[in-house]
């Protein structure tokens, strides 16, 4: 009498496929069954039991790797190998949350590529300050930038830059920057509003908007580059309003953005009466 099942049925029965029952029995999971006296192998009930065992810890997510040990471990070690395998997959599908979050995020654009924290402090500033979606927007995006091209020095920037908007004075030269976005290169507010951008930082110069990370780089000009050219080609007069700024610190203060971020300048002191002169006079002008 024929006592046991081929492996078809018994990959049937404990619900994998042939080649599943095959893998096991290369990786030394299941030992190889009796054959009868026509050569087939016979599956008896242990193996059976064996093979739901096998395929019920790998459902789970453990390694085949480590299933032979486990399955042939006492019973105390077997418990402990389950809770171990409990807490990989806890790592697991923790790490498929965030996964899907991030996924989530994406539908919101560049929000995705940032910290949440300052996503929401931008989302806070936007707000309380009035800027335009497309004025967050392009925030956002250079952010990004930072992040990617200074990441050692991202939370830095970020500190500065909630650092400055603390001030009204910032703030103002912020709005007026946005502002110039919708100017012509040679419209005179563009000179203006460069003398007060860098008047302001003459008397600032720790707000200066250049990472702190950019200074250790070999590249730092280049990196400094694309960050300082963002969003200049849909607003030429941000080109020029850059040049001149830039141009405006070298004359009064002697600063080079583009140097600065090579290597640690000596201390600049602000010019006699820089802080005296009002750093936002032409904007507070056209804001009152």
């Amino acid at each position: 009498m024929t006592v046991g099942v081929t492996i078809g049925q018994a990959a049937a029965f404990a619900g994998v496929t042939v080649k599943a029952v095959r893998h096991y029995h290369k990786h030394g999971l299941i030992d190889e069954p009796r054959r009868d006296t026509s050569g087939y192998r016979r599956y008896g009930p242990a193996d059976l039991l064996r093979l739901v065992q096998i395929r019920t810890l790998a459902a789970a997510g453990v390694p085949l790797a480590e299933i032979g040990t486990m399955l042939d471990a006492a019973p105390d070690r077997f418990a402990a190998a389950l809770t171990d395998a409990e807490r990989r997959l806890d790592d697991r599908i923790d790490e498929l949350i965030a996964r899907r979050d991030t996924l989530r995020r994406l539908a919101t654009g560049d929000r995705a590529l940032l910290p949440a924290r300052v996503v929401e402090a931008l989302d806070e500033v936007a707000a309380e300050f009035g800027f335009t979606e497309a004025d967050v927007t392009m925030a956002r995006e250079g952010l990004v930038l930072v992040r990617a091209l200074v990441p050692e020095g991202f939370d830095d920037y970020v500190g500065k830059v909630g650092r400055a908007l603390r001030d009204p004075a910032y703030v103002r030269l912020v709005k007026l920057l946005w502002q110039a976005a919708e100017w012509k290169p040679d419209d005179p507010r563009v000179d203006e509003l460069a003398t007060a951008m860098a008047d302001y930082f003459v008397a600032h110069p720790d707000l200066l908007p250049v990472p702190a990370g950019l200074r250790s780089r070999a590249d730092a000009a280049v990196r400094y580059d694309l960050l300082s050219h963002h969003g200049e080609e849909e607003r030429p007069a941000w080109a020029r309003l850059r040049v001149l700024f830039e141009e405006r610190l070298r004359s009064v203060a002697g600063i080079d953005l583009a140097s600065r971020a090579e290597a640690e300048p000596p201390p600049t002191s602000a010019p006699r009466g820089a802080r005296d002169r009002p750093a936002v006079r032409t904007a507070r002008a056209r804001n009152r």
